[in-house]
């Protein structure tokens, strides 16, 4: 399969062995979307989705060589856990019981730990309604894996729907008090991947306040308004003309607080919309949280599928999510799941075109 065609529309789904991928599956519907998902690290590797004038393209960013996902490209598309984001120097307490997780580089926990839900290999079996059509994959991962407590038996959907929507939904159950934060790290161009950078995509979040945090991206002080910042992105602003604001040197790796609405339902955390082909991708969550990464760090040193290396802000990140570090913040919403109780996330991104 080329990797700039759109894949197989399996109805139900289509699945194909790789002995670097696990399992691919290719799933969607005739003139709409259609999504490749592999089972190691429940990760979302493709997405094509048409343009205004009805071609389709590929507009999630993934390695040419899948073996790269276990070094520099570990994160694109997966599903991370069991705490997505950063938890300070990888210690938390609960109950009064202090932990000490895995940690990276900067000394710090990040997505999960240096074995995440992203390396793990995932058991997946089809689903298919007449409304939608992907993918359920299950973990289990165990007491005491990455220095978290409890047996943690984890799925995680990926739906395609015939309204062209994506949808992610994550539950969890534990045996013992653990935390749990979950979402997936796809990284987008609404041009294309490999069609260079994203800095012509306009972005809209709703939030009014975002997570200011040090130089090794660990939350600092308390939440902050927007206004008058480089964070606000209230109203839909070019990507470029938001990075050229004094204030988000390097671009964004942030948390934006999204804006309450009722509990328990989607509502709307961001919009980004790319002029040049007219794809509108509307993402909904039921988190409280949006983490905006605008890639910068990228340096040309991972090859993209279509080719092209992925440079500085060849995609952009927007990862549901509860907050960074908030087992270590009292006053953010609470991580913490106990025996008895379903963890429960969903994330639907809905995707259309303006001419």
């Amino acid at each position: 399969m080329h990797p700039s065609s759109p894949p197989l529309t399996g109805v139900p789904p289509v699945c194909r062995p790789d002995p670097h991928a696990g399992e691919r599956w290719t799933f969607g519907f005739p003139g709409g979307l259609t999504a490749e998902v592999h089972t190691r690290g429940a990760r979302l590797h493709g997405l094509w989705a048409p343009d205004r004038w009805g071609t389709p393209a590929d507009v999630v960013l993934a390695p040419r060589d899948p073996a790269r996902t276990a070094t520099t490209a570990r994160y694109f598309g997966s599903t991370v856990g069991r705490y997505a984001n950063r938890i300070a120097h990888g210690r938390f307490s609960l109950d009064g019981t202090a932990y000490r997780l895995t940690t990276q580089e900067t000394g710090h926990c990040l997505h999960g730990g240096t074995d995440g839900f992203d390396t793990r290999l995932w058991e997946a079996e089809s689903v298919h309604t007449p409304e939608w059509t992907g993918v359920l994959l299950r973990l289990r991962s165990p007491d005491g894996d990455q220095g978290f407590p409890g047996n943690l038996d984890v799925t995680v959907s990926c739906l395609v729907g015939r309204n062209d929507e994506l949808a992610f939904s994550y539950t969890a159950v534990t045996d013992a008090p653990t935390l749990v934060n979950l979402t997936n790290h796809a990284y987008f161009n609404l041009e294309g991947e490999g069609a260079g950078d994203v800095l012509g995509h306009e972005l809209a979040v709703d939030a009014s306040h975002y997570t200011p945090v040090d130089a090794d991206l660990i939350p600092r002080g308390d939440h902050r308004p927007v206004s008058g910042t480089a964070f606000d992105l209230r109203r839909p602003l070019r990507i470029a003309d938001a990075l050229a604001r004094p204030g988000a040197p390097g671009g964004y790796d942030h948390n934006f607080v999204l804006t309450p609405r009722g509990a328990g339902t989607p509502r709307r955390a961001a919009v980004l919309y790319a002029p040049a082909t007219g794809r509108r991708m509307e993402v909904l969550t039921t988190e409280p949280g949006l983490q905006v990464y605008t890639a910068g760090q990228f340096d040309g040193t991972v090859l993209g599928k279509s080719g092209p290396p992925y440079g500085a802000s060849a995609g952009v990140a927007l990862e549901t999510q509860h907050f960074p570090d908030s087992p270590n913040r009292p006053g953010d919403p609470s991580t913490v799941l106990r025996p008895g109780e379903e963890y429960r996330s969903r994330t639907v991104l809905r995707f259309g075109v303006r001419d």
